[in-house]
């Protein structure tokens, strides 16, 4: 079987449909982080042989999420997971990734062009800064969820979403003001991730 057929059906067991183009534009896009994000610390040298696994398919569980949105920003996009893997897996959804550090922004430049990614736009800045009205705002390594919360509002429209990816202890989650807790989305079939938990803006 073929690396392409392993991700394919690994994928689907996450309720997520790729084709066989997309399939090997993710293969393509791990081999990047390897040879680049490592080396450039915007992935740990740890996860190097365990990329596929702690990053690829971690953040293919928020694409389902996106169905149907028109723009979704991707807070501290770092090495553009989950930003990249989502504009990946959902072609009609825009998505801007946020990188206020030069040399992962322009990592993230170099990733875009190198895929072909043409739904995908880097924003250097600050997402702190940014004023947009998006429907999803995903944030996943990239702050505590009440800071995350706190700056997602600022850039989600009325009734868009924050899609955070909490850690595997989370409790609970504290609902912040002006936000409806959605759910809290787990998946048994990558024992060691955390919850989704999605918020919406009031």
């Amino acid at each position: 079987m073929s690396e392409a057929e392993i991700l394919l059906g690994q994928a689907a067991e996450l309720g997520v449909t790729l084709d066989a183009s997309q399939a090997a534009t993710l293969l393509r896009y791990e081999d990047l982080l390897a040879r680049r994000a490592v080396p450039l610390g915007a992935v740990s040298r740890s996860d190097a042989t365990r990329i596929r696994d702690r990053h690829i398919l971690d953040c293919l569980r928020a694409a389902p999420l996106l169905h149907g949105d028109d723009v979704a920003c991707d807070l501290g996009s770092g090495a553009g997971l989950p930003g990249i893997v989502v504009a990946v897996a959902e072609p009609l959804v825009r998505v801007l990734l946020v990188e206020s550090r030069a040399k992962r922004a322009a990592f993230l430049e170099f990733a875009v062009q190198e895929l072909r990614l043409s739904n995908a736009q880097v924003v250097v800045g600050r997402a702190e800064e940014l004023r947009l009205g998006v429907d999803a705002c995903l944030a996943r390594a990239f702050a505590p969820l009440p800071l995350a919360w706190s700056v997602a509002q600022g850039i989600l429209r009325p009734g868009g979403r924050l899609i955070y990816f909490a850690g595997a202890e989370l409790g609970d989650p504290a609902v912040p003001d002006g936000a409806a807790l959605e759910a809290v989305v787990r998946t048994a079939v990558l024992e060691s991730a955390g919850p989704l938990v999605i918020m919406t803006r009031q």
